[in-house]
C-alpha cells in the first residue's frame, strides 16, 4: 500500500496536506491541525502562525491552488504544538469599498470560527501598542468530563429567569470570592442563586469581546471608559478569556464548563445573551478584525455605495439571511449547545435576524425558521428581543414557528405606567397579567412566549425606577445624550437617594408592588440582577461602559435590605408551589370544570365588579383553586389586589366555597417581617368582609 503521507507537501519546516472543508475553523486531526476558512470574493489566502505571545509570525503558509474547494481554503498542518501556536489569515483580493471589497493582504485576520482567542487574556490588560495582530485564534483542548451532566430541558412555563452580568456579579471585593469577576467567582455564588429560588440564569455576553475598544473618558473622573456589557462580539465560538481566573491558555474553556456543570447540578439552567446583529468591526471607520477583511460583501448589509446598513445603532449590520452567514450563526449556536451544554439563547435586537440583504423585513425569515427547526437546538430556549434600532418592533408578531419566546417590552411599559399611577392602562395590564393573550393567542402561541420583566440590564434598576425621574448618564461621556428618556419612572418626591422616611417607605412599597405583579403574572418572569435587594446604578440607565463598583453587585445589600430579599424569595417560592400562576395554556375567564368559578375572574373594590374606567388605578383578580388543582397544584384560590391610588381603599374579596376561608400571604404595605410569610404559613383573616389596602400597595390572599 502507498504511504499515507505520499501526498504530503512541505513549506519550510512544516508538512502539509490537502485538508477537510468541514468543519470550518481549526480542528484537530491525527498528527496535525485542519484549517478551513470561507470567502466568496478573495483571490488568495495565507495561513499565519505565531508562537504564543510573539510579536511576529514564525511562519506564513500560502494555500496552494489545489487546497481550495469551491470558496473554501483548507489545509492540514502537521506536528504543531497546539498549546503554543496562535494563528490568523491573510486574504488577497480587490480593495474597492464602493463595491463592498476591503481586501488588504497586509492585514492579519481573526478566524471567525476560532474557539479560543488571545489578546485579552486578563481583563483590561492592553496589548502592546504596535501589535500587528492583537486578537489571535488558538487551538483549544476541549476534552471535558461532563459525567452525567446534561442540559436541564425544563418546561418553559416553569422558568424563573435571573438576568445578570457575569463579571459584575462578583467583581466587588465584598463578594469575598477567591477570584472576583470570573467564572470561578460566580461558581462560588451558586448557593446564593439557589437560595433565592431562581432556576435559570441569563448571562449577558460572554463571547469574546474587547473591553478596551471604548476610547472615551468619564468627564466626571477623567478615567477611561470601557465596553463593560460586551455587546460587540469579536469571536462567536470563544468564551471571554478575561472572565477566567487566570489568563493561561485554555482556562476559560475549562472554567466556564465547570461553572455550567455546577449550575446544572444546582438545577439552574444557563441562557446566553448572544449578539448576531452586529460585530466589533463597527461602521465606516471601524477596525478590520475579521469579517471585513475576509468577505465583507457576504457578511454585512451594504447599500449601493458599499456603505454599511445600520439597523443596530452600532455602525454595521450582519447579513444574517445570506446562506453562508446563516450557516455561520447556526454553527455557532450548535457549538455552544453541544460543547457547553447551554440551555438556551436570548438574541439581542433579534428583529435584525428577520431582514433580507437589503434590510427589508421578511415574512418567512430563513434564519429564524432554521433555528426553530434545527435538530441540535430542538430543546434549547430561543428568546427574541423582538425589536431593532431600525424601528422594526415585533413584540407579539415575531416570526415564532412555535418555538420563539419574546422579551415582552409591552409588559414592562404598561406595568411601569400602572405602578406609578397613570390612567388609561388597566385594560392593558389585565392582558399582561394573563400572559398577553392579545399578543400571542391568535397565532397559537402559549403564555410562555412572554418573558415578563419590569427592569433589565438596559435601563434603570428597580430601585432607580422609584428613585429618579430622569436619567443621570453624564459619566458615560456622551453629554447625557445616551440611554432612553422615556423611563416611565417616578422619584416620589426627591431625585435620587434621600433620608426622608416617607419617601423611602413608598419607594420600598413600590419595589415590592413591582415584584408582586411580576411573580403573579402568567408567562415567564425575569428578575434583573440585584433588584431582589435594592441595587442602584445611581440613576444611570445605560451603564454599558461602566466597570465601576457602583455598577457591580454590592454584596452588603442582601444584609442591608434583608426585608426586600426575603420578600422576593417568598414570592418566588409561592409561585413555585402554585402552578395556577404559571399555566401552560391561556386562562379563558370561563368555568371549564363546572366548579362554580371561572379559571380567572376580575374584581374591583367590590367583588365581581372590576373598574375598567379610564381613571381606574385598581386591579383585583382571583384564580379558582379547582382549576389550579387541575393544573397539578393545590386546590387553593388565589386573590391578588393592587391599589395604585394615592389613598387607601377598602376591597371586599369574593366569597369562597363553603368550608374555605381567606388567609393573608403578602401585604406590601406592612413592614417586614409582617409583609409576607413562607408558603404554607399564611395568616387567617379576621371575620371582617373588608380588606383595606393603603395607598400604592398590593395584597395576595390564599383561599383554603
Amino acid at each position: 500500500m502507498p504511504d499515507a503521507l505520499d501526498h504530503t507537501h512541505t513549506h519550510g519546516e512544516h508538512r502539509l496536506r490537502y485538508g477537510h472543508a468541514l468543519p470550518f475553523g481549526a480542528s484537530h486531526v491525527p498528527g496535525g491541525v485542519n484549517f478551513s476558512i470561507f470567502s466568496t470574493h478573495a483571490t488568495a489566502c495565507t495561513l499565519v502562525l505565531f508562537e504564543q505571545g510573539a510579536s511576529k509570525p514564525y511562519a506564513e503558509i500560502p494555500f496552494p491552488p489545489e487546497c481550495r474547494l469551491g470558496n473554501v481554503w483548507t489545509i492540514i498542518v502537521f506536528d504543531l504544538n497546539y498549546e503554543q501556536v496562535e494563528y490568523g489569515f491573510r486574504f488577497d483580493g480587490s480593495h474597492d469599498p464602493r463595491e463592498g471589497f476591503h481586501f488588504n493582504f497586509k492585514n492579519i485576520l481573526l478566524d471567525p470560527y476560532a474557539r479560543e482567542i488571545g489578546g485579552r487574556d486578563t481583563w483590561k490588560q492592553p496589548t502592546p501598542a504596535k501589535e500587528v495582530f492583537p486578537f489571535r485564534g488558538r487551538l483549544p483542548f476541549e476534552q471535558f468530563d461532563w459525567v452525567h451532566s446534561r442540559p436541564l430541558e425544563r418546561c418553559e412555563s416553569e422558568l424563573v429567569i435571573y438576568e445578570m452580568h457575569l463579571r459584575g456579579f462578583t467583581a466587588n471585593a465584598n463578594s469575598e470570592v477567591k477570584h472576583p469577576g470570573t467564572y470561578a467567582g460566580m461558581h462560588e455564588k451558586i448557593p446564593y442563586l439557589k437560595d433565592l429560588g431562581v432556576n435559570c440564569v441569563e448571562l449577558m455576553p460572554i463571547f469574546e469581546f474587547d473591553e478596551l475598544e471604548n476610547s472615551r473618558t468619564n468627564p466626571l473622573t477623567g478615567e477611561n471608559l470601557c465596553n463593560y456589557w460586551g455587546y460587540s462580539t469579536l469571536g462567536f465560538f470563544a468564551p471571554k478569556a478575561g472572565f477566567a481566573a487566570t489568563g493561561q491558555h485554555g482556562t476559560q474553556v475549562q472554567e466556564l464548563k465547570e461553572l455550567i456543570k455546577a449550575l446544572h447540578e444546582a438545577e439552574i439552567e444557563v441562557i446566553l445573551d448572544v449578539v448576531f446583529n452586529h460585530t466589533a468591526e463597527g461602521g465606516e471607520n471601524g477596525p478590520v478584525i475579521s469579517f471585513r477583511g475576509i468577505d465583507n460583501k457576504t457578511y454585512y448589509m451594504l447599500d449601493e455605495n458599499g456603505h454599511y446598513a445600520n439597523y443596530t445603532g452600532c455602525g454595521n449590520t450582519v447579513n444574517c439571511n445570506h446562506p453562508a452567514v446563516r450557516g455561520f450563526v447556526i454553527a455557532s449556536l450548535r457549538y455552544w449547545a453541544a460543547e457547553y451544554h447551554i440551555d438556551g439563547f436570548r438574541f439581542d435586537l433579534a428583529s435584525v435576524l428577520g431582514r433580507d440583504s437589503s434590510g427589508a423585513p421578511l415574512a418567512n425569515p430563513p434564519l429564524l425558521e432554521s433555528l426553530a427547526y434545527d435538530p441540535v437546538l430542538a430543546r434549547c430556549e430561543l428568546i427574541a428581543e423582538a425589536w431593532d434600532a431600525g424601528g422594526l418592533y415585533q413584540v407579539g408578531n415575531f416570526p415564532a414557528y412555535g418555538r420563539w419566546m419574546e422579551w415582552n417590552g409591552k409588559y414592562r411599559d404598561e406595568v411601569r405606567k400602572f405602578l406609578k399611577g397613570d390612567v388609561c392602562v388597566v385594560g392593558e395590564v389585565v392582558q399582561r397579567i394573563m400572559g398577553s393573550p392579545d399578543l400571542y393567542a391568535a397565532s397559537g402561541r402559549k403564555p410562555s412566549a412572554s418573558i415578563n420583566f419590569i427592569t433589565c440590564h438596559d435601563g434603570f434598576t428597580l430601585r432607580d425606577l422609584v428613585s429618579y425621574n430622569e436619567k443621570h448618564n453624564l459619566a458615560n461621556g456622551e453629554n447625557n445624550g445616551d440611554g432612553t428618556n422615556d423611563n416611565l419612572s417616578s422619584n416620589w418626591g426627591h431625585e435620587g437617594e434621600t433620608d426622608d422616611p416617607d419617601i423611602n417607605a413608598v419607594r420600598l412599597r413600590q419595589q415590592k408592588n413591582a415584584l408582586t405583579i411580576l411573580f403573579v403574572s402568567q408567562g415567564v418572569p425575569m428578575l434583573s440582577m440585584g433588584d431582589e435587594c435594592g441595587r442602584t446604578q445611581l440613576g444611570n440607565n445605560n451603564a454599558y461602559c461602566q466597570d465601576e463598583e457602583w455598577n457591580w453587585f454590592d454584596w452588603s445589600l442582601p444584609s442591608t435590605n434583608q426585608g426586600l430579599i426575603r420578600f422576593t424569595k417568598a414570592l418566588i417560592a409561592f409561585r413555585k408551589v402554585n402552578p395556577a400562576l404559571r399555566q401552560p395554556e391561556f386562562l379563558t375567564s370561563q368555568d371549564c370544570l363546572g366548579s362554580g368559578y371561572p379559571d380567572i375572574s376580575w374584581h374591583g373594590t367590590q367583588p365581581w365588579k372590576p373598574d375598567w374606567g379610564s381613571s381606574s388605578r385598581t386591579i383585583a383578580f382571583m384564580l379558582c383553586g379547582r382549576h389550579g388543582a387541575a393544573a397539578g397544584g393545590p386546590p387553593h384560590f388565589i386573590y391578588c389586589a393592587f391599589n395604585m391610588f394615592d389613598q387607601p381603599l377598602a376591597f371586599i374579596p369574593p366569597v369562597l366555597p363553603k368550608g374555605m376561608k381567606w388567609f393573608r400571604f403578602a401585604d406590601t404595605a406592612r413592614d417586614t417581617p409582617d409583609d409576607i410569610v413562607e408558603p404554607g404559613s399564611e395568616i387567617p383573616l379576621d371575620h371582617s368582609k373588608e380588606l383595606t389596602l393603603r395607598d400604592r400597595s398590593a395584597v395576595i390572599l390564599l383561599g383554603k
